[in-house]
């Protein structure tokens, strides 16, 4: 009974604060607003989503908002290029697609190797990869901002645009990332070597675990799960810069955390961190539509939160006997 109300945790704080922000603000239970913390949440949460599985793997990836501003750049940037060899709009559009999900699962792969086979901590490689994504993506807009090309940008504005049985496209892709997410984690044989690698790395290698392995496709899979997040949101503003994905890795580890997976590894819940990605936007919505507090104080209620969370997982798994 009380493993299933601890599990339940995430999904009662959410019904809490949907609550909570249809008595402050009337505005808050309308279609309009719902659709938009539903999209809003989509970005978080797929990148959440692949944080699932380093984090319950043992690791942990800071570049992951980096990561996204220079995937997005090099999406803008090749998108703009090869309009000036083909007039076929959705040929451009397919193109970077299948780049931006080549350049996150290679530097996915990059975090993972210099983590495993250079045996450097994954907080200080992650630090380091971030720093150079984001100063490389400065680089490339010179200092300001990468524009796409309105014949394009009209287009690919239907991915984050359009609706499919009044949703999102980009709702529906969370949806198929989760549920991909929960079958792979939950019902596979590399899901349960990846809990088993973050519960005990030594255990699982005398139980014959390619524990590197394991490790590094953990990180391919966030490098892939940050391209898709990449590609919806690129449509939605064209643009990219330095400040693009900036607290993305706050607010994706805040949500795997809230959503009940362990910080030290050993156990995942991906529709927990569903649940904690659209709390993070819930938090965030209710914060523009109310007075009280400063929307601008976001980050800090972020912060906040994953404190919070943390000291809390430590209660629960230090007083177990």
């Amino acid at each position: 009974m009380e493993r299933h109300l601890k599990s339940a945790g995430p999904f009662i704080a959410l019904l809490a604060l949907v609550l909570a922000g249809a008595l402050i603000n009337d505005a808050f239970l309308s279609a309009g607003n719902l659709v938009n913390i539903l999209a809003r949440s989509s970005f978080i949460g797929i990148i959440a989503i692949g944080a699932t599985f380093v984090i319950s793997g043992g690791g942990i990836d800071l570049s992951v908002g980096a990561m996204a501003a220079f995937i997005s750049g090099c999406m803008i940037l090749l998108m703009n290029f090869l309009l000036g060899f083909t007039d076929s709009v959705p040929l451009i559009i397919t193109g970077a697609l299948l780049a931006s999900l080549g350049i996150g699962a290679a530097a996915g792969l990059i975090n993972g190797l210099l983590t495993t086979k250079a045996r450097i901590e994954a907080f200080i490689v992650t630090l380091g990869t971030m720093g150079i994504y984001r100063s490389l993506v400065t680089w490339l807009a010179d200092g300001g901002a990468l524009t796409l090309n309105f014949t394009v940008g009209d287009l690919y504005s239907e991915v984050y645009y359009g609706r499919l049985l009044g949703l999102p496209y980009p709702v529906w892709i969370f949806l198929a990332t989760a549920t991909s997410g929960y079958v792979l984690l939950n019902h596979t044989v590399f899901g349960r070597h990846c809990l088993a690698v973050g519960s005990n790395d030594k255990v699982a290698r005398y139980s014959a675990i390619n524990v590197d392995r394991v490790r590094t496709t953990t990180f391919v899979l966030q490098g892939i799960c940050v391209s898709i997040a990449t590609i919806i949101y690129v449509p939605r503003l064209g643009s990219a810069s330095g400040q693009t994905g900036i607290l993305w890795e706050l607010e994706a580890i805040a949500a795997v955390i809230i959503g009940g997976t362990m910080l030290r590894g050993g156990h995942g819940r991906i529709w927990g961190t569903v649940a904690g990605a659209l709390i993070l936007t819930l938090i965030g919505n209710i914060l523009n539509l109310t007075d009280a507090v400063s929307n601008y104080l976001n980050g800090a209620v972020q912060g906040i939160i994953v404190i919070v969370a943390v000291l809390l997982q430590r209660g629960v798994w230090s007083s177990r006997p």
